[in-house]
């Protein structure tokens, strides 16, 4: 086999604009009712949608209005950093996730729910709704535009950045979840991260928006 015959194909073709909207809807209604199933389980996850339940859980305000707002001071940033059509989409993703989490309460109810269950397959489901998202260029919003700003700004490691923001939101439900559901919540998080890892490579699939 020649070097030729084994070089990637570099000719990408650009998803439609029925295609990414379908995509946007269709990720963020996984990523809703991964978080519902964390919800109605008690358990938490990571990054801004991690804080959003961490308020929940303390305050007893929905999830859908915790998260918009902890959004909120992020999308100056996703200008900034990442222009206006990653922006909107960031925010339209944002706020469809925040609806679909308030609906499917009322589409889907749980008489019972393993809680070992719910961090494997709600964290499954959050990491392929997000996986869908990505593929068409849009994020749900917060610390990790945050960290790439701070990386670029004063040279901390967004990785690395992003990390001790999680772990300072485990840390904090320390005091709010039982030990147990802590425990499921890292679990959740890892199957949330090797989704990611695993099947967001761009030697695999290239999607160009």
């Amino acid at each position: 086999m020649t070097a030729d015959s084994e070089a990637v194909d570099t000719t990408v073709e650009r998803h439609k604009h029925y295609e990414d909207v379908l995509a946007i809807l269709t990720g963020t209604l996984i990523v809703s009712l991964g978080v519902v199933i964390y919800s109605k389980a008690v358990l938490l996850t990571g990054s801004t949608a991690g804080l959003a339940l961490l308020l929940q859980y303390a305050t007893g305000t929905s999830f859908w209005l915790m998260f918009s707002l902890v959004n909120l001071p992020f999308y100056i940033l996703a200008v900034k950093r990442l222009g206006w059509l990653f922006t909107l989409r960031t925010f339209l993703a944002v706020s469809l996730v925040s609806l679909f989490s308030r609906l499917t309460t009322q589409w889907v109810e749980f008489a019972r729910l393993d809680p070992v269950y719910a961090a494997v397959v709600g964290g499954g489901l959050m990491g392929m709704g997000l996986l869908v998202l990505f593929r068409h260029r849009t994020g749900l919003g917060g610390i990790n535009i945050l960290a790439i700003y701070l990386q670029e700004k004063s040279g901390i490691r967004a990785g690395y950045f992003q990390l001790a923001v999680d772990l300072a939101i485990l840390a904090a439900a320390y005091f709010v979840l039982p030990p147990a559901n802590l425990m499921l919540s890292v679990l959740g998080a890892t199957v949330v991260n090797m989704m990611l890892a695993i099947n967001h490579r761009p030697a695999r699939y290239v999607g160009v928006t």
